[in-house]
């Protein structure tokens, strides 16, 4: 199914596509699109007028003086891989950064490699098609942007995780712009990301998180994976297949462990 194909039948269809047990309001509009790249002209040609809440740091605030310094010795370092597989319009994604991931990097952010890969399906026409509808699509494509432009987990994470909070309003433009300002990104270089190259640069990103997700045999967000192997899943608001616990001082420990035996 192609993109307008997708859209129409978000439209007709919405059941399909929202949260059952957290239904979107009426008022929320849904993102209506022509092709791959109208959805993306559409949905990110917003205006410059808006908004803000307050400015914050979400979290490693404290580091921020000694960021520069520790990142080039960790630069030298083995790092442990650590990846966790989302849909940006996902509760589970929500409470397993939250819960799990954020906490997590905020102790063991300079031991490693973290990437953010995303869930979908693959078309046929060298798309991808998301299980909540078209506007995923574009939430994935914008977090995927940020972290393309500020590749520092210490920013993108953060934003990610602001957008989150109001997954079910992804792709607002208040909900972006005001995560954005909150976060110290230019909501204008995500715009220019998007539609670099005809929008084709922003799909060709999504296409490659989500064949990176397949390949690794991940279809649950939130996946967690600690070393290229799963390490905990969060599905239907629960943990699932966590053998070494779901705690955040368990995947601390497992991290460190996996630290000190790459530097020997």
């Amino acid at each position: 199914m192609d993109v307008l194909s997708a859209a129409k039948q978000e439209k007709k269809y919405p059941d399909k596509y929202a949260e059952k047990q957290m239904p979107i309001a009426d008022r929320r509009y849904r993102i209506i699109a022509c092709t791959t790249l109208g959805l993306l002209l559409i949905c990110l040609s917003w205006t410059t007028g808006w908004e803000s809440r307050h400015f914050h740091d979400y979290f490693w605030s404290k580091k921020s003086e000694s960021l520069s310094h520790t990142l080039a010795t960790t630069s030298q370092k083995q790092l442990v891989p650590l990846e966790a597989h989302v849909m940006s319009k996902c509760p589970d994604a929500k409470e397993c950064l939250e819960m799990m991931v954020i906490p997590t990097m905020e102790q063991v952010w300079d031991k490693v490699n973290f990437t953010l890969s995303f869930i979908g399906t693959p078309t046929a026409n060298d798309g991808v098609d998301c299980m909540h509808g078209p506007g995923e699509c574009m939430g994935n494509i914008i977090e995927l942007c940020a972290a393309h432009l500020y590749p520092k987990p210490i920013i993108y994470l953060g934003f990610t995780m602001c957008l989150s909070r109001e997954y079910q309003e992804i792709p607002q433009q208040r909900l972006v712009e005001d995560c954005a300002l909150e976060h110290g990104i230019d909501f204008n270089k995500i715009h220019k990301c998007a539609i670099s190259e005809n929008g084709g640069f922003a799909i060709g990103m999504l296409r490659d998180s989500v064949r990176r997700t397949a390949q690794a045999g991940v279809t649950k967000s939130c996946t967690v994976r600690l070393n290229n192997e799963i390490y905990c899943i969060r599905d239907g608001h629960k943990w699932k297949d966590c053998p070494y616990g779901t705690a955040v001082d368990d995947l601390v420990t497992a991290v460190v462990d996996l630290y000190k035996s790459l530097q020997s």
